[in-house]
């Protein structure tokens, strides 16, 4: 989704903000620009500049432009939501004397504007953010205090927002509010300057900041972790309702430590973030399973037992590659656990007025903690009185700081649009989870829990990418570029697999592809089969095997090109991807998982995408 930046100091400032939307690059944009405020009070200067495409348009627009001295500087990159992704909608947006960026939605922005039309306010662009730097140029000619009107102007804003503002009107100040949207003040500077409040009073030392190299206090905005990486190394991560200015960050808590190194972000030399990333897998999956899997337990002692008590049901709530992993999740919990679960989207959850149960436990799982129908959902499933449990990578997210309970994947940073080592690390957390509760619930003895051990070690081993199973995907995917569609397919586990390896495609190839249930290509499905319709059938040895056989001999007497990804060959197939040799079905997922994403990959790769942004993609969903 859209990224934001921020920045008030003596550093050059340009630099610094294109930096950071750099870090940014990896939620997906159409739009980026940024404004700054520089010079000696009295005679400050304002500039913007935007560009539409690539950050490098942006750089090299303003290649010839330097902002040194101290200043406030403000950046953005857009993901269209009202408006097309045009230099006039870009951000950020301006009023007479005040710019400002916004990530989200502005709900009621039609009745402001039509507000502020009346009131003799010009409007340039399409969208919904240029209202907030109107309404509080408003407020401002009333009250003639910029604390004041930026207080006024978020009590009147509905929706989601995270937004930065700056303003001739207080030349020394980076103005933000915060409403279900993620948005990070930070510091940097000597302890004394921190703690006095001396940035409120810049201007004060204005002399002395402009003609030395920094001030003795830096404070940044940023929408993510990612471009305050390095800078900086305590962060505040601002709560829903926060309203105030730069200099409050002195006297904001808590402040909490960014360890992160920007190692975690770079390419190691793959040909992009998303094979990275998958490659990544076998080491990721480690980490989640440390200190939660062990020779003689399942411990998950990030969670007070008593969340479980009385529990005879759970629903799982997510969007896209989380609601797969929720799907397979569903099915390890009735199996495993003996445990009622439902999955729900969430943006079709809250709508459905749904009936939810006391004894029932509420699991939400998102990658970045900041899926908007997901926090709705959750917090709708609290107000009821549910117990919650997230399922997240990002601590400190959103979603982390409301649910009761949080199991943290720890897939380290997922720079690809496509997720790979989220779901991954999802998948196994539901696994541990379930056995977890299998073994508390009396459904698994002692032997089956050391079994279900084996076959998460062995399954993290069959993660581990083979160059043998990578040249011959890459090969094999010259062969899948043409025809009319894919139909993924697979049983049980193996359905939401085929619903994973289908949007994978579909995201970053732009080809049309489905996943379906394979006993359901009778139901409708097999009349769109035939020699340019192909098949990538999932076929597991150790789960309903023969089922999935016949299915896919259903598919092959009508002339489907099919690709079986199996450890055995299977002789309709006309293509095979062999998997390594697995001793359980879990195995055999993991498997075919990374199979899926490198045919993936290779199939985009040929076709010239950019794999890593996806066209009309968003990493972080933070709008309904």
């Amino acid at each position: 989704m859209c990224g934001i930046v921020g920045y008030v100091g003596a550093r050059e400032k340009r630099g610094i903000l294109l930096e950071g939307l750099k870090e940014l690059e990896y939620r997906g944009y159409d739009s980026a620009g940024f404004a700054v405020l520089t010079g000696e009070r009295g005679s400050e200067q304002m500039q913007s500049f935007k560009a539409t495409g690539r950050l490098k348009n942006l750089a090299d627009k303003t290649k010839d432009f330097a902002f040194n001295g101290f200043g406030l500087g403000i950046a953005h990159t857009r993901w269209a939501t009202h408006g097309k992704p045009t230099e006039i909608n870009a951000h950020p947006h301006t009023g007479e004397f005040s710019y400002v960026v916004h990530n989200g939605i502005i709900e009621n922005y039609k009745e402001l504007k039509d507000e502020l039309q009346a009131l003799g306010h010009t409007f340039l662009s399409q969208t919904d953010t240029e209202v907030i730097v109107h309404l509080f140029e408003q407020h401002f000619s009333q009250c003639n205090d910029p604390r004041s009107a930026w207080e006024r102007t978020a009590k009147r804003l509905k929706g989601a927002y995270a937004t930065l503002l700056i303003t001739k009107a207080a030349p020394d100040r980076i103005f933000y509010a915060k409403h279900g949207a993620p948005l990070i003040i930070a510091g940097k500077g000597t302890e004394s300057a921190l703690g006095s409040g001396r940035e409120s009073k810049a201007h004060e030392s204005l002399e002395s900041a402009q003609g030395a190299e920094r001030p003795q206090i830096e404070i940044y905005f940023a929408s993510s972790d990612a471009p305050l990486i390095g800078l900086v190394d305590m962060v505040v991560y601002l709560e829903d309702g926060a309203v105030g200015d730069s200099s409050d960050f002195a006297t904001l808590s808590p402040k909490v430590p960014l360890s992160h190194s920007k190692s975690f972000a770079q390419k190691d030399g793959f040909r992009y973030f998303m094979e990275k990333e998958i490659y990544e897998q076998e080491q990721v999956l480690l980490e989640t399973m440390l200190g939660r899997v062990k020779e003689d337990a399942i411990v998950l002692d990030e969670i007070d037992p008593a969340l479980f008590d009385g529990i005879s049901e759970i629903s799982i709530c997510a969007c896209g590659t989380s609601y797969h992993a929720g799907m397979v999740g569903k099915y390890l919990l009735e199996r495993m656990a003996g445990v009622r679960t439902n999955v729900v989207l969430a943006s079709e959850f809250r709508y459905a007025k749904p009936i939810l149960l006391k004894d029932e436990l509420f699991v939400v799982i998102s990658q970045s903690g900041e899926t908007a129908d997901t926090l709705e959902a959750l917090k709708l499933a609290k107000s009821q009185g549910l117990r919650t449990l997230a399922i997240c990578n990002v601590d400190n997210s959103s979603i982390v700081r409301e649910a009761d309970a949080v199991l943290l994947t720890r897939a380290g940073i997922e720079k690809g649009v496509a997720s790979t080592k989220a779901f991954a690390t999802q998948v196994m957390l539901l696994w541990i989870l379930a056995t977890f509760l299998g073994v508390e619930r009396g459904v698994l003895g002692e032997r089956e829990r050391e079994r279900e051990r084996a076959n998460m070690i062995a399954a993290i081993a069959a993660t581990k990418v083979s160059q043998n199973l990578h040249e011959r995907i890459k090969r094999l995917s010259k062969r899948y570029l043409h025809g009319h569609g894919f139909f993924f397919i697979g049983r049980d586990v193996f359905y939401p697999l085929a619903l994973e390896g289908a949007l994978k495609l579909k995201e970053i190839s732009y080809l049309h592809a489905e996943g379906y249930a394979s006993g359901e290509m009778k139901h409708g499905p097999i009349a769109l089969v035939d020699a340019n319709l192909f098949t990538i059938a999932l076929m597991p040895k150790y789960l309903l095997h023969e089922k999935i056989a016949s299915n896919v001999e259903e598919l092959s007497a009508r002339d489907a090109t099919i690709c079986a990804i199996a450890q055995e060959e299977f002789a309709l197939a006309d293509d095979w991807i062999a998997i390594s040799q697995a001793g359980s079905y879990m195995e055999e997922f993991f498997a075919m998982m990374v199979a899926l994403q490198l045919l993936s990959l290779e199939i985009a790769v040929r076709l010239g995408n950019d794999v890593d942004m996806p066209r009309n993609l968003a990493k972080s969903v933070t709008v309904e």
